[in-house]
């Protein structure tokens, strides 16, 4: 028996696969057993017509390819090769257990690439199973981002039968990823950002407070709540907030394109985090994710490492706000079906926006509001107490005034991000402020006598909940490293209370 290693999707991550093979006496045939989709059967034909087109014989054998373990489904047409390779090489004793081999074929024999190499990889890269790999050529653009494994590109099969055959192997150096972006470098760690704002703060004229809130939230990643009349500048201040976030770790550059190829889009390989912004009338499915067979990654797990923005926030289903509760205590979803069981990483800044009534004029100094206070009642409890419990900013924004003027940059701001951000990674913080655990905020959010008798006073004044207090904890931590301060102060504490929905 003879084997190569490839893998297949389990869930969002990859799980390696042995690709095994034995020739036995009998009738002929060619059969592929192990959970195979549509796909891979098919690929017996594809695999008969490459190997015969390059003049190999096939054997008059009864062919067996087990892909192993044999209780996971196994997709996609990158099986292709490995299984033709088993079969070319005929008796060939040398040892290949150790090498990952991926690609499509043609019918001539040629190997392309698939839109599931690069994610796949990607996920065993950071798993630590791999550390070689024969691909497509086509693909090394893309996979050589991907530090600390060598990469063979191979447009045929010949080549990469040539390959496996080979006691010496052509010079190929494991890529380690660096990108060409501007960048700090902490200990030894380059952290990658671009100051490009195609939306700029400096288009919105006042909303002094709600800029005030978005530096805060995008310094230290707290979820955000903008409640105002319509155009008063909460959209316009979300979209802007995606361009000043933290800058990117190499790894997490690489997360974004995973996420990107995972939605059918080509990576770009920039430091820019994701926005994503469903409408309202968005199932529970399409955001969470689902499926019967196969658990398919929502908009919540797009967002991984970005912004989940919601507009017109209390006109999203119940069901699906209140199951909006698990990522934004715990950073992940869950999702469960009778089939699969996938938990995805969800650690995103959420941005809700809402009017202050279904009409949306009861902020307005210049419109009468025209809703009654059963309606406004009815509106405003769409939104549970457990779920505003997890909003570290809410903001009431004004009306627009003649007097307003534009104050502040995105370039300023992304500045002061930055410098918060270096100041968070020198405490030795592996996340950022938002997404401090318990043990985490008592070793970083340290405070002096007079600063914990205000919080003591704001726990009985505002009745507090634990959660309530920890996330006023995180919010000064920030307040505190956007003005430069080693220690969290009154005046820290203070502001971050002044954000709290009461």
């Amino acid at each position: 028996m003879k084997q190569l290693l490839c893998a297949t999707f389990e869930g969002i991550d990859a799980a390696p696969v042995d690709v095994q093979f034995t020739a036995t006496k009998g009738l002929p045939a060619f059969s592929i057993v192990g959970m195979a989709n549509t796909a891979i059967t098919e690929s017996k034909e594809r695999v008969k017509s490459a190997l015969l087109s390059n003049g190999f014989t096939f054997p008059p054998k009864r062919l067996t390819v087990n892909l192993a373990p044999s209780d996971l489904r196994k997709e996609g047409s990158h099986f292709d090769l490995p299984i033709a390779a088993l079969i070319a090489l005929g008796n060939y004793e040398g040892d290949l257990s150790d090498w990952y081999v991926f690609g499509e074929l043609g019918l001539d024999g040629s190997v392309t690439e698939n839109t599931l190499i690069y994610p796949i990889i990607l996920s065993l890269a950071n798993q630590g199973a791999i550390t070689r790999a024969i691909v497509p050529s086509a693909s090394l653009a893309k996979l050589s981002k991907i530090p600390n494994i060598t990469f063979y590109g191979v447009s045929t099969l010949t080549e990469a039968l040539t390959l496996l055959r080979s006691e010496i192997l052509p010079e190929s150096e494991a890529h380690i990823s660096t990108f060409d972006f501007s960048h700090i470098i902490h200990d030894g760690k380059h952290y990658y950002f671009h100051e490009h704002y195609p939306l700029d703060f400096i288009d919105i004229k006042g909303q002094e407070h709600a800029k005030r809130s978005a530096l805060i939230a995008a310094a230290g990643m707290h979820n955000l709540l903008l409640e105002g009349s319509p155009g008063s500048g909460k959209s316009m201040i979300a979209k802007r907030l995606v361009h000043i976030m933290p800058p990117l770790h190499n790894n997490e550059i690489l997360e974004c394109a995973k996420l990107e190829i995972l939605e059918g889009k080509e990576p770009a390989f920039i430091p820019s985090r994701p926005f994503r912004s469903p409408h309202h009338s968005s199932t529970s499915a399409s955001i969470f994710g689902g499926g019967t067979h196969k658990a398919q990654i929502g908009e919540v797990g797009l967002a991984h490492g970005g912004i989940l923005f919601f507009d017109e926030l209390p006109h999203f289903s119940k069901t699906v706000l209140e199951a909006l509760r698990e990522p934004l205590e715990d950073r992940h979803i869950r999702i469960s079906r009778v089939n699969s069981k996938v938990t995805y990483e969800a650690n995103f800044l959420f941005v809700g926006a809402m009017n202050p009534c279904p009409c949306g004029n009861l902020f307005s100094t210049l419109t009468a509001c025209r809703c009654s206070d059963l309606e406004i009642n009815r509106y405003k409890s769409r939104l549970s107490d457990p779920f505003l419990d997890r909003i570290d900013l809410y903001v009431q924004m004004h009306t627009v005034s003649s007097e307003d003027k534009p104050s502040v940059s995105s370039r300023l701001l992304h500045t002061k991000v930055r410098e918060a951000f270096l100041r968070q990674k020198m405490r030795g913080q592996e996340r950022l402020n938002g997404a401090l655990n318990d043990a985490e905020i008592a070793r970083f959010c340290p405070l002096d006598s007079e600063t914990q008798s205000v919080i003591d006073q704001a726990i009985g004044r505002f009745g507090l909940s634990f959660r309530s207090v920890s996330r006023v904890l995180k919010v000064a931590r920030t307040i505190a490293d956007i003005e430069g301060s080693d220690d969290i102060k009154k005046t820290h504490v203070l502001e971050a209370l002044s954000y709290r929905k009461r």
